[in-house]
């Protein structure tokens, strides 16, 4: 099978292009020019051809091609992803975009904390450090699993380290003033420490309503159902926010949350002043709250 016949057995499999050429990259560990130049001559091996067609069946399964790659892009950057976290989503960027515009109001930017609830891989706290360094961030999550995919993307994105670097996933402790990011095991607020305040609180919660779950793409299904599931009526986690995020602000801290295509009614009742902000398709996508 040379690879251009790859190429066409993802085709006649009915799966993206661009998903067939992104597996072959990964499984040749090439890039797309190779691809280009080689495509009438480079023939697959029997191991390579194998794993091509496994991964065709999955993903027209409906499994994501991200986990098989262990890439995601976003923000810029690429990040590790692996079955224990969301995939990091382009809708998510303008949750990134106002949160740098935010700390680029104020001013000396090296005293202001921000913390990323729900990290998941860490692309939203990772993505707010790269642009504004200074700041102290913060980010927690339930999932030890989810903590530790977070910490790798750090060191591979912030420290510009390897990701096949010996002891990548070293845990450094909280009293390490090199720590990039301060990463915190917490179900929400529950675990963090009293006293501690922000200036900005973000986060994009689990917010997928109970009865919409079995609607969802099956690429989406196979994401850990704890970030996606919101309650009944997906908006458990933002009462929660609601209810603590006040104890956890410093005066004038805002609260910046991704939310669900039919939220916005909902949510601009429960934090009462806010307003809503729309992203780059023109769909209401961020909830951005003012404590006075």
């Amino acid at each position: 099978m040379l690879i251009k016949d790859a190429i066409k057995f993802g085709q006649d499999n009915k799966l993206n292009n661009i998903d067939v050429r992104e597996l072959l990259k990964f499984i040749l560990k090439v890039d797309e020019s190779y691809l280009i130049i080689h495509n009438n001559e480079y023939e697959l091996s029997q191991n390579e051809e194998k794993s091509f067609k496994d991964y065709c069946q999955k993903i027209k399964a409906g499994y994501p091609l991200q986990y098989i790659t262990h890439k995601q892009n976003f923000y810029g950057n690429e990040f590790y992803v692996d079955e224990n976290v969301l995939i990091p989503q382009p809708d998510t960027e303008i949750l990134v975009h106002e949160a740098i515009e935010e700390i680029k109001k104020k001013d000396n930017q090296s005293n202001i904390k921000v913390i990323d609830l729900c990290t998941g891989s860490g692309a939203i706290a990772i993505s707010i450090k790269k642009e504004v360094p200074q700041v102290k961030m913060y980010a927690s999550d339930i999932s030890d699993e989810a903590i530790e995919v977070a910490k790798r993307n750090t060191k591979i994105i912030l420290e510009n380290k390897k990701d096949d670097d010996t002891n990548l996933l070293t845990v450094r402790t909280q009293k390490d003033s090199k720590e990039k990011i301060l990463f915190i095991k917490s179900n929400m607020f529950e675990e963090i420490p009293e006293g501690l305040k922000f200036d900005i609180i973000v986060s994009n919660p689990p917010y997928i309503k109970e009865k919409d779950m079995e609607t969802l793409p099956k690429d989406v299904l196979h994401e850990p159902k704890i970030a996606l599931l919101g309650g009944e009526d997906g908006l458990d986690f933002y009462r929660i926010i609601r209810r603590e995020a006040p104890k956890y602000l410093n005066e004038k801290g805002v609260v910046l949350l991704e939310i669900g295509y039919d939220e916005k009614k909902e949510l601009l009742k429960l934090f009462e002043g806010a307003k809503c902000i729309k992203d780059f398709a023109g769909n209401d996508r961020v909830i951005y709250w003012k404590k006075q």
